[in-house]
């Protein structure tokens, strides 16, 4: 995480104990500090938008949606993922086998524009490896699975994913370890719940937790599906291009596949809707047949932290409390970006690497 060097402080609260509070705490805790971690909810996770990710590193395929500076902190963020999990103790699945994106003829137009706007990301972004049109015998190659299923598809290579439970328990496993960090459990503390001190700094890492505090905040409602296909040879990263629910499939160890593909403007947590569910899987059925004989694992909902422009933020409101939030639908491909400048901010209270990626940085005048 980082090497143990001094920070202008020796102790650290941090609140919220998903990916981001984690992340953090574990550096924090590994430099020396005296580490507090407040979390709403238990251990699990379960509460966490990153319990529910997919935890796809996809930044070219995510420029769809995204502007050039969330893809840039993906882009950074692709080479960082392998130094933070290669210093768990715990093992964590992780592939860059790229992305594959799919579509059906009728959905040719959907796919001819979603090539188009990756192609102007190539130009905004000339770091990221080149977008490759495949036919259908270098699609056969890629994936042998899907020889004749479809005849055209694009490759995004060096795209990858990880194992968002096992990267969340590793993460645990590793701050549980630490005798300097102290996890306080189902303790939901606000900012203003501590005092100023020269020697303590305050992060806030709760996600849609700090509404109150951050009235900018929404939540966007997304719905996944885990399964387990033993008859599906899908080795990377599948999206299949369609006018009204793009459906991305991630492949995980032992022959679980995450799938979803919906995005809605609410803050809802309740269970999916069978309308949203039979369409998920009726369009991963189109994908590979031999889904039709996949079990059902789970089916659940989340909402992701989100602000007004869908761009991630660091900000701080006071001296010695510094906020992190709203990374959306790109919490694991921005997380370790986030981090590192988070890092830079509480060492040095500027961050070179915020300003290189485009990252909103708001600090006291």
């Amino acid at each position: 995480m980082t090497t143990p060097s001094s920070f202008p402080f020796r102790r650290a609260v941090v609140l919220g104990a998903g990916l981001m509070g984690r992340l953090l705490a574990l550096s924090l805790g590994r430099a020396g500090c005296a580490v507090d971690v407040y979390e709403a909810g238990g251990p699990d996770a379960e509460g966490a938008a990153a319990h529910v990710a997919a935890a796809m590193l996809a930044p070219l395929a995510e420029s769809a949606i995204a502007p050039p500076s969330v893809v840039r902190l993906g882009h950074y963020a692709l080479e960082r993922w392998p130094q933070l999990l290669a210093g768990l103790s715990a093992p964590v699945f992780f592939q860059r086998e790229g992305t594959l994106v799919l579509w059906h003829r009728q959905d040719g137009a959907e796919a001819d524009r979603f090539a188009n706007l990756l192609e102007h990301t190539a130009q905004a972004v000339p770091e990221l490896p080149a977008m490759q049109r495949l036919g259908a015998p270098a699609l056969a190659r890629l994936e042998p699975g899907l020889d004749g299923r479809f005849t055209q598809a694009l490759y995004l290579p060096q795209e990858g994913q990880l194992d968002n439970r096992a990267a969340l328990s590793a993460l645990l496993t590793d701050l549980q370890a630490l005798p300097n960090v102290r996890l306080h459990w189902q303790s939901a503390r606000a900012p203003e719940d501590f005092t100023a001190a020269a020697d303590r700094r305050v992060i806030d890492c709760r996600g849609l937790g700090a509404k109150p505090q951050w009235p900018q905040l929404r939540g966007v409602r997304g719905e996944v599906v885990r399964v387990h296909a033993p008859e599906v040879p899908l080795s990377r990263p599948t999206r299949l291009m369609h006018p009204r629910y793009p459906l991305y499939i991630a492949p995980k160890p032992d022959k679980v596949f995450v799938i979803g593909a919906t995005e809605i403007e609410v803050e809802d947590l309740s269970p999916a809707s069978v309308r949203s569910t039979l369409e998920l899987l009726s369009a991963l059925y189109t994908v590979h047949s031999g889904f039709a004989e996949a079990r059902i694992l789970a089916v659940m909902t989340q909402c992701r932290p989100t602000l007004p422009d869908n761009l991630p933020e660091i900000r701080a409101p006071r001296p010695g409390v510094l906020q992190i939030n709203g990374l959306y639908r790109h919490g694991f491909m921005i997380a370790p970006a986030m981090l590192d400048a988070a890092i830079e901010l509480l060492r040095e209270g500027r961050s070179p690497l915020a300003q290189r990626l485009d990252l909103r940085v708001e600090l006291p005048r």
